[in-house]
């Protein structure tokens, strides 16, 4: 896939729009709500997914409801930045399934995490997995009090 952006028509514009709203729409209905036929909807929701614009759907869950009671953001600065070590060290985060993004970022911090658990003791846990033989230069994390909106859909450009 190129890094170059896909070029997107009104009616892609009108799908992914339509799929950000509710990605449980039928191929029918979405054919319905966009006004086109079935298979010219599967023709470019398939062209949507190969040039890897549309990565799957996915359920959005209340994390509160489920026991998830505690979303930390980990801010992490390290000394290293070789291909080797970054290798390492993000298999180690993949391998906290606790941790629902990883960025690497620029500024101050290399790294930042969210990390969604249950409680203060959870995050204790995904902490000490985190930093196990790493060598990272600081570590801190910053809690959230309250969520204001998470999963906004993306606005298009045009």
């Amino acid at each position: 896939m190129s890094d170059e952006p896909t070029i997107l028509d009104e009616i892609d514009h009108k799908i992914l729009a339509a799929l950000q709203q509710d990605a449980s729409l039928s191929q029918r209905a979405l054919a319905d709500r966009i006004g086109l036929s079935q298979n010219a909807c599967w023709r470019r929701l398939q062209r949507l997914t190969e040039t890897g614009i549309l990565q799957g759907s996915r359920a959005a869950i209340d994390a509160a409801r489920i026991g998830l009671q505690l979303t930390v953001f980990v801010m992490i600065r390290t000394r290293h930045h070789d291909d080797a070590w970054s290798r390492k060290f993000r298999a180690r985060v993949e391998s906290i399934p606790e941790i629902t993004e990883f960025h690497r970022i620029g500024g101050e911090w290399d790294y930042m995490a969210k990390l969604v658990t249950v409680s203060m003791a959870g995050y204790d846990r995904c902490y000490k997995a985190l930093i196990a033989d790493m060598d990272l230069e600081r570590v801190t994390g910053v809690f959230s009090m309250e969520t204001i909106f998470e999963g906004r859909p993306l606005r298009i450009p045009r």
